[in-house]
């Protein structure tokens, strides 16, 4: 009995390392804290000219002063911020009041620890209970919200771990990503100073021209709570984007 537990939990660990390998394909997603909000941007991989572009979200309310980002399965991401919306409605209509931003993020951790499983008691399933997912959730999030901390972003991965940053970025080219944040982030940053680093940084790793197709940016604010830039807003800040780093690059010598 001893035997098959261990390679019961073994069998789970190599699930979970697959699933954070597995994110690291992903499109490269960005999160920013300023003390004016919390901004995330992330890559959207138009595959083919056929495809609308509109039509891929990578970035979805959870309320009304929470927003999340993915990389990973989009599938997977639905589920998890379904369970989130869900929990901070019963939140708000238990307690009156907007839920915090780490408790969400426990609450989507929690889910993600459920993997494997199994439900023996049949009232649960004649209520409807739904049954735990049988492998890690193949999917990282990053969740910017605003409570009565401030401005607050946090990333979770499939093991169901949960860590505060100041600035992340998750996927495909985070390492890179993760680096030019490190240089470039400080703490009296600008929610539109973020705005810029946010798309400088999926500049530097994206394999296609940056524009307002291919990228899609939102902001948590106090004022203003969730919401996701325009078209014609993200293609201002694009703009401007591109015209600082054109204007701090080095000129070649005469």
């Amino acid at each position: 009995m001893l035997n098959l537990l261990k390679a019961v939990f073994i069998l789970n660990l190599i699930k979970v390392e697959y699933a954070i390998e597995a994110i690291k394909l992903g499109s490269t997603t960005v999160g920013v804290k300023t003390s004016e909000g919390v901004v995330l941007a992330v890559e959207k991989r138009v595959q083919s000219p056929l495809l609308e572009s509109s039509s891929i979200e990578k970035i979805m309310e959870i309320d009304s002063h929470l927003g999340c980002a993915m990389s990973g399965l989009t599938a997977d991401a639905r589920t998890m911020i379904d369970h989130a919306r869900v929990t901070a409605q019963n939140h708000h209509f238990t307690y009156d009041e907007p839920i915090k931003v780490e408790s969400i993020t426990q609450a989507v951790c929690d889910l993600a620890l459920r993997f494997g499983e199994s439900v023996h008691d049949e009232d649960a399933l004649m209520v409807g209970y739904k049954l735990p997912p049988s492998r890690p959730f193949g999917v990282a999030l990053l969740i910017g919200g605003i409570d009565e901390l401030g401005p607050q972003l946090y990333h979770t991965d499939p093991s169901g771990t949960f860590v505060q940053y100041d600035a992340k970025a998750i996927g495909s080219g985070s390492e890179a990503a993760q680096a030019e944040l490190q240089d470039r982030w400080y703490k009296q940053m600008t929610l539109a100073e973020a705005h810029s680093l946010a798309l400088r940084v999926l500049k530097q790793v994206m394999e296609e021209k940056l524009d307002q197709h291919n990228v899609q940016l939102a902001q948590v604010t106090k004022q203003k709570g969730f919401e996701i830039l325009s078209d014609a807003e993200l293609k201002e800040v694009i703009d401007i984007t591109e015209a600082a780093m054109a204007a701090s690059a080095p000129t070649a010598a005469a």
